[in-house]
């Protein structure tokens, strides 16, 4: 990820064997991550069982919060292409009992509808 698209608010994919890796304290017994995204210093892991959104807090980044979000939980979600003057992507995720969607950005690099198929195949079971 550039340091511009970081700037920018915009996610990069993260490979998701490093993720499994790295965030493997928090993971439970067979839970692995498939898809992984990065904004800055915040991260956002789609695994075989939930939506992990990690936040960093603070100057040093040292206290972070996760957030987990059962599939079962997402009521709908809505994605917005790149256009020619547009180069962003978006993914809106709409969490029971919240009006206000989660609300991520993505470079025109990502395959936006790569990302939206991922929650499609966790959110329709």
């Amino acid at each position: 990820m550039g340091l511009l698209d970081g700037l920018l608010g915009n996610a990069s994919e993260v490979d998701a064997a490093k993720a499994n890796a790295e965030f493997a304290r928090i993971l439970s017994p067979g839970e692995q991550v498939e898809k992984a995204y990065i904004l800055i210093r915040d991260m956002f892991l789609f695994t075989n069982k939930r939506l992990v959104l990690m936040d960093k807090q603070g100057i040093t980044g040292n206290k972070v919060e996760y957030h987990s979000i059962p599939y079962r939980s997402i009521t709908h979600f809505a994605i917005e292409t790149a256009g020619t003057f547009d180069l962003d992507a978006e993914l809106k995720i709409y969490i029971s009992s919240n009006p206000v969607p989660l609300q991520k950005t993505f470079n025109k690099k990502l395959d936006i509808y790569q990302v939206q198929a991922v929650l499609a195949g966790y959110v329709l079971r």
